[in-house]
């Protein structure tokens, strides 16, 4: 990620000044005080992910050696906000398909995530603030491209964020083991979100329970899961067919 790190305060605090996408703030631990204090505010104003660390790892990260204790890795492309995405899919007449990301990892998977989204015409993908990975380098590798075409929203809260697509008559289904039905079951023909869980808890308690209706993939192998990727194309491309089988 070194291509896109920002070092030093006054840069730093100018690039959270200028509402630049900031994927986490790196500040040296004991570090609180002058500048680094008023980036500190205006970081948690604006939700900036912040990490305590010790100043060795920041000696490491550094390409400047002028960081003056505090690094800003910023997102390899702009997000848009989750209203914006839901009024540009309403400007163009469109049955929503939108993509929740549940603490999705794995720069790889939201990669290949975000390549699938864009194969079947997802009109975007949402993920947190927190625990999860953003549009890094590694994620606009993997997506070959797509990642110029399907807009991402991050936000603060997913469950909000949840709430705030049920308002718009989005259904949401939740991808998850113990699933009410299987994915080929389900009616996905209506604006629908679906929500993918992390790539080792699966949904969170929260998340789950904000869903509409849970689906399962039915496995008939020795292995019990499939990758997180894996198992959101496969859904995916059953909410293509059957948007596409509904149009007919």
């Amino acid at each position: 990620m070194n291509d896109y790190m920002i070092e030093g305060r006054n840069p730093v605090l100018e690039a959270i000044q200028s509402g630049r996408d900031i994927n986490k703030l790196m500040i040296a631990s004991g570090n609180k005080e002058g500048s680094i204090k008023k980036i500190i505010a205006q970081a948690k104003e604006k939700g900036i992910v912040i990490s305590y660390v010790d100043r060795h790892k920041i000696n490491s990260l550094s390409q400047s050696d002028n960081h003056q204790g505090v690094i800003a890795f910023v997102a390899a492309y702009d997000y848009m906000p989750l209203d914006q995405m839901i009024a540009s899919i309403k400007e163009k007449g469109e049955v929503p398909f939108i993509i929740v990301l549940d603490e999705i990892n794995d720069p790889h998977n939201l990669g290949s995530i975000m390549r699938t989204a864009d194969a079947v015409g997802a009109h975007g993908i949402v993920i947190p603030k927190r625990r999860a990975v953003g549009l890094t380098p590694v994620v606009a590798k993997t997506s070959a491209g797509a990642i110029e075409y399907v807009p991402v929203a991050r936000v603060t809260n997913l469950a909000r964020a949840i709430d705030e697509l049920k308002e718009h008559n989005i259904w949401v289904a939740g991808a998850d083991m113990a699933g009410e039905q299987t994915h080929f079951q389900a009616n996905f023909t209506g604006g629908i979100a679906l929500v993918m869980g992390n790539e080792g808890k699966g949904l969170s308690r929260l998340v789950k329970e904000k869903c509409d209706f849970l689906v399962n993939i039915p496995m008939i192998g020795k292995v019990s899961s499939l990758n997180a990727s894996v198992a959101a194309s496969v859904i995916m491309y059953e909410i293509f067919k059957q948007r596409q089988a509904n149009e007919q």
